[in-house]
């Protein structure tokens, strides 16, 4: 009788044994299936919300078509979980692009690590404070990279949250900022704040002796106009050199940026300015008062606080434009009204042959 009951119980465990070894091998086929395939090949949107239980988690892929059966992976998430060392299903909040035919595998990966899609907010550089709330409020963002979804081209965002007040002109850096779906317009404003203080706190204690302004703000102040003076990148030493210089003789910056702001505060002309306007004085007019204008003109990019930061030894005063969207430098004023001269027979030539010539910047 023992005998037979051993034979009976050794049978048992061979049993168990191999359901348990056949349940694991399906396990880990449902795991590694390939999932429901989109129509189109687009991957299907699913947003997870903060504090989501696997439950109700499970449901929004069911409903989207992520998986085939919920019930099914909620059994794999458990097993998981019991698992030594296991991969445990802990739910980061976020908007998930899953692939047509993603595993189930692949979904739980996702979902743990919050890869969730991201957006790209640009602030540009030489725009006003208002001008920044304006374009966060109206743009629909799209994704940092292109995310073909069933029936979507591409995803796109508008900032949630009604816009705040500006914040003071320029103190904020632009650049991307990266965003998930559920960022506010004053997040991102918090961020550009705080990172051109970062910023300055990296730049200021590296800069050049002798400079003709004793604060960061004033920093910041003197790179909008740089920022506003030339739109090309490889220029901006060479202006902020001219200003640092102008500074530094007692000469007035003469900008032409700053009389526009003094009228419409950064938005454009839509025309040339006026001999009025040019001798009209404004807070931020330059051509009427001396050192910087009252407040900085536009928010500057890191390349042009930089510049003023650390300007190249230069020994120029006075630029004009070259007629091809560039500058052209002189330290004379002699030999700037030579430029000057030149700058208006190309316009000129360029005006008979029905080409349009960039804007002058005289200073």
């Amino acid at each position: 009788m023992g005998k037979l009951l051993a034979k009976f119980f050794g049978f048992l465990v061979l049993f168990a044994a191999i359901a348990a070894g056949g349940f694991w091998f399906y396990g880990q086929h449902l795991y590694n299936k390939e999932g429901p395939q989109t129509a189109d090949g687009g991957a299907r949107i699913v947003i997870i919300s903060k504090g989501a239980t696997v439950q109700s988690a499970t449901a929004k892929l069911k409903a989207a078509g992520a998986i085939e059966d919920d019930f099914s992976f909620r059994a794999i998430v458990r097993v998981l979980d019991m698992l030594p060392g296991g991969q445990k299903l802990k739910l980061k909040a976020g908007e998930y692009s899953i692939a047509s035919g993603a595993p189930i595998k692949q979904v739980i990966t996702q979902l743990s690590s919050g890869n969730s899609l991201q957006y790209n907010v640009v602030i540009p550089e030489g725009i006003t404070s208002a001008m920044v709330m304006k374009r966060l409020a109206e743009t629909d963002w799209p994704t940092t990279k292109p995310t073909t979804v069933t029936g979507v081209a591409r995803l796109t965002y508008r900032l949630a949250g009604e816009p705040p007040k500006a914040p003071a002109e320029g103190v904020l850096l632009p650049g991307d900022y990266a965003v998930q779906r559920g960022d506010t317009i004053d997040s991102v404003v918090t961020r550009a704040i705080k990172r051109q203080q970062d910023l300055l706190a990296e730049v200021w204690p590296t800069r050049q002796d002798g400079l003709p302004f004793k604060t960061p703000e004033e920093a910041v102040n003197l790179a909008s106009v740089v920022e506003k003076e030339t739109g090309n990148a490889e220029e901006r030493p060479e202006v902020a050199a001219v200003f640092v210089n102008r500074l530094r003789r007692g000469m007035r910056l003469e900008s032409d940026p700053t009389i526009i702001y003094g009228i419409t505060k950064g938005e454009p002309l839509g025309r040339t300015i006026r001999t009025s306007e040019k001798e009209a004085r404004t807070a931020w007019n330059t051509y009427q008062i001396s050192g910087l204008p009252a407040t900085p003109i536009c928010n500057p990019g890191a390349e042009a606080i930089r510049a003023v930061l650390a300007p190249p030894v230069s020994k120029n005063l006075f630029f004009v434009g070259d007629g091809t969207g560039g500058h052209i430098f002189a330290e004379t004023y002699a030999e700037h009204q030579r430029n000057v001269a030149n700058y208006w027979r190309v316009r000129d030539a360029n005006k008979a042959a029905g080409v349009n010539t960039p804007a002058v910047r005289r200073q």
